[in-house]
């Protein structure tokens, strides 16, 4: 039993119900156990000698054990400080380790891009499912709109960028191009064979497919040619559905080639008027310049480049 007022030269024993040596007093005493002198230990643990004393006291107490022998000219290890120091200076290394290790993990990332439903579903989950594995710290989030849709999520924020290929300017924003956007005149085999469409002036005879009244589609061939001219337009809301239409044969559509390749070479759809060049168009990556995700976006953007269009 140990007297009031006393401490015990006692060895290190683990009892379930007394609190853990804190850190900071653990520093203190591998300090002083490996300089032996307390002036020295304190100015190594940033802390005055009366301060360090006062630690290992309280370390002291806590343990129930003394450390050290001390005297005006000598200052030594107990059996229970030399026990103690075997058991502190590993703990403090894995305690810097895990440190280590908690600076050097990446941090995750949530990034919340905006695009049409068509590109989403063909290039950007494709992408984001490879780069589950290639950035683990990202977390990468979609939400799909018109382009319309997706300019206005990210005015007020509710993307953090977008991906499209509709002529947008702003001294706020910040683009990265991605890849060039060509389109293409298509139809069905079967519609071109019942009704030819070999000139523009053919066009008169037929519908086009387009996603709403502005022909966000159709402005990219009938922008090159004025005398094309079409019976009807049908608007049926997405690209997919035009892509969907015109394979059905209920109509002539204008499309990205990315979009209608695998159809051209099964010969689900055919393109009409080859020689009619239509316009183009640039996909990019758009962000506001004040965005704190700038540099993950400009990697995303670099990753996105690095992948085809389909």
């Amino acid at each position: 039993m140990i007297a009031k007022g006393s401490r015990a030269r006692c060895s290190i024993a683990l009892v379930p119900s007394r609190p853990l040596p804190s850190v900071d007093s653990l520093r203190c005493f591998v300090a002083a156990a490996q300089q032996l002198n307390f002036r020295r230990a304190s100015a190594e643990v940033a802390l005055t000698p009366a301060a360090l004393s006062q630690r290992i006291k309280q370390l002291e107490d806590q343990l129930g054990c003394v450390l050290f022998d001390r005297s005006s000219r000598h200052v030594a290890l107990t059996p229970a400080g030399t026990a103690l120091l075997e058991r502190a200076r590993p703990a403090l290394d894995a305690l810097r380790a895990c440190a280590e290790v908690a600076d050097s993990a990446p941090s995750r990332l949530r990034i919340v891009i905006g695009t049409r439903f068509e590109l989403g579903m063909s290039f950007l989950v494709p992408v984001v499912l490879e780069l589950r594995s290639a950035k683990p710290q990202w977390r990468i989030e979609l939400a799909f709109g018109s382009g319309p849709e997706i300019l206005a999520r990210l005015e007020r924020g509710a993307v953090d960028a977008i991906i499209t290929s509709a002529p947008v300017a702003d001294a706020d924003w910040e683009s990265f191009v991605l890849h060039p956007e060509a389109y293409v005149m298509v139809a069905a085999p079967s519609l071109v064979s019942r009704t030819p469409l070999r000139v523009a002036a053919d066009a008169q005879a037929h519908v086009l497919l387009d996603i709403d009244g502005d022909l966000p589609l159709g402005r990219y061939a009938l922008s090159v040619s004025p005398g094309l001219s079409f019976a009807d337009v049908w608007r049926v809301g997405t690209g997919a559905a035009v892509q969907q239409l015109a394979i059905a044969g209920q109509g002539i559509a204008v499309l990205p080639l990315h979009m209608v390749e695998v159809d051209l070479r099964e010969q689900r759809l055919v393109r009409v008027l080859p020689e009619l060049a239509l316009l183009g168009d640039t996909f990019r990556l758009i962000h506001r310049r004040a965005s704190p995700l700038a540099d993950a976006l400009a990697q995303l953007a670099t990753e996105l480049r690095a992948r085809p269009l389909r």
